[in-house]
Order: C-alpha cells, then structure tokens, then sequence
C-alpha cells in the first residue's frame, strides 16, 4: 500500500531495578500479591472503540502464541507488585515474550518480573484523562522504557491534540525520551501511522480505530466483519456440499438406468 494507505508520573526505578529487570531469571511462582483495584474509568471509551469491535481479539488471532503474548485492557503497569504510587493504566497494552498467565493473575503487568516493559500501550481519549494522558502518562511510559505510547480519540482534536498520534522511544537520547511517528494523512476523514512493534499500521478511519496489516495488506477484521465473513463463508460452504450432493445424486440416477436397460439394448456380438 502506497502513503496514502488507510489508514502521577510513575515513582523512579529502585536502585538497581533496570539492570536487575534485564537479568532476572525466569520465575516460576508469583512472586506479590495481586496489584490493587483501580475503578473503571466509565466513560464508555473501551467498551466503543476496543471492546465492541473486539480488537483485542483480533489482534490475538494475529500475533498468535497466546501463552507468551499479552493482550490486555485497563490492566496496571509498574515497577514491580510492591509499588503503589505512579501505577499507570492503559487502555491497551501489548506484551511479547511475557508470561501471560502472571498478568491476568496478578491483574497488572510487573516490570520487574517480567523482565521488560509492554512493548506497547493505546490511550483513549475522554474529558477526565485526555490532558493526563499528553502529559503525565506520556513521560511516565517513557520512564518505564515502553517502546510505544499511542494515543486515539474518536473526534478529531477534540481532546488530544489530534485524533491519532504515536511516541517512539529514542533510546539513544539522554535519559529514555519519546519522538513523535508521523501520522499521514489520506483525506480528511483517514489518518494512520506504523507501528514498528507491532508492524501493523494504527489508523483513525472515521472516527473509528483500525488496525491494517502492510504485509498481508489487509485490516484486522472487527467483530461484525469476522461475523459477516463467517456467515457468508458457511452458505458457499453450504451451497458447494448441496452441488455436490445434487451431482451425486444425478450419478447415482444415471447408474440405475444403466442397470436397468434391457438387454436388447446391449451392442450385438461380433
């Protein structure tokens, strides 16, 4: 696809923690207690833009390896279990090479026992968050040395400053900082930008989020697409076996009349 393709900051790292994190052997027990229950933001954000056209799914069914891969919404993000002040909690969070099943046990994704940062996290936009969400969380993911911070909002420059912008870490700055992705513009209702860890483009269609694969040159399907390609895959599915069926039958029939043609019929002997 061409250019115009469719398109409280978190408390320092104890001493020592970024060397330890990159260390720390592979633990095999959970090493905290669960993080603490953050309310839900309520403002119908995920549930419109993540959860109904079921993205997460989406993206799970395209990265695969669902036991190394986590693929999580609203779930905390720190240091380490013990921490409590400048926990951040993103939207979307997407992690390779993790123990998943720690994640969702815990209910939050450790920095320290894993090893590394979520090597992405999404933010949608709402009245309560969005200034945070430029501000603060920016400089917090980029402290915890998360690759890429995203940002989405449904209408455009509303909240954020644009509907669609992304960071990627300069690790080679003084200190972990983030620079902006260029975000192309197709016409005035497509926007997308790539994500390189991902290698997906992230796109604002519409209103809508969207994720497009460069390689395959296709959009991750949503709920409603995978649903709709379904139905029509099972009625050729269907159509195709009572082709078959009918052709069988219709052999089957032609065989009869053979095995009941009179002998007269027979071609004579020579």
């Amino acid at each position: 696809m061409t250019t115009a393709r469719p398109i409280a900051p978190p408390a320092p790292a104890p001493a020592g923690a970024a060397a330890a994190a990159k260390t720390a052997p592979a633990r095999r027990q959970y090493l905290y207690d669960a993080f603490p229950d953050f309310p839900s933001r309520g403002d119908m954000q995920n549930p419109l833009y993540l959860a109904d056209p079921a993205h997460q799914a989406a993206l799970r069914r395209h990265f695969g390896a669902p036991a190394t891969t986590a693929i999580i919404g609203e779930v905390p993000v720190g240091w380490s279990r013990d921490q409590r002040e400048g926990i951040l909690v993103p939207d979307l969070l997407i992690a390779f090479n993790v123990d998943r099943a720690v994640v969702l046990a815990e209910r939050g994704y450790a920095i320290e026992y894993h090893g590394k940062p979520p090597d992405f996290v999404l933010e949608l936009a709402s009245q309560k968050t969005a200034r945070r969400d430029e501000t603060i969380k920016r400089r917090g993911y980029a402290a915890y040395g998360v690759p890429e911070y995203w940002r989405f909002e449904h209408e455009w420059g509303q909240r954020y400053a644009t509907g669609l912008a992304g960071d990627r870490l300069d690790t080679a700055a003084d200190g972990n900082a983030y620079q902006p992705i260029t975000i192309h513009q197709v016409d005035e209702n497509r926007y997308w930008g790539h994500s390189r860890v991902l290698n997906l483009d992230v796109c604002w269609e519409y209103g809508e989020l969207r994720w497009y694969d460069p390689v395959a040159r296709r959009y991750l399907p949503t709920f409603d697409e995978a649903y709709d390609t379904g139905i029509r895959e099972r009625g050729r599915r269907i159509a195709a076996e009572d082709a078959l069926e009918g052709a069988l039958e219709r052999i089957r029939e032609l065989e009869a009349q053979l095995r009941e043609r009179p002998a007269t019929d027979a071609a004579p002997e020579l």
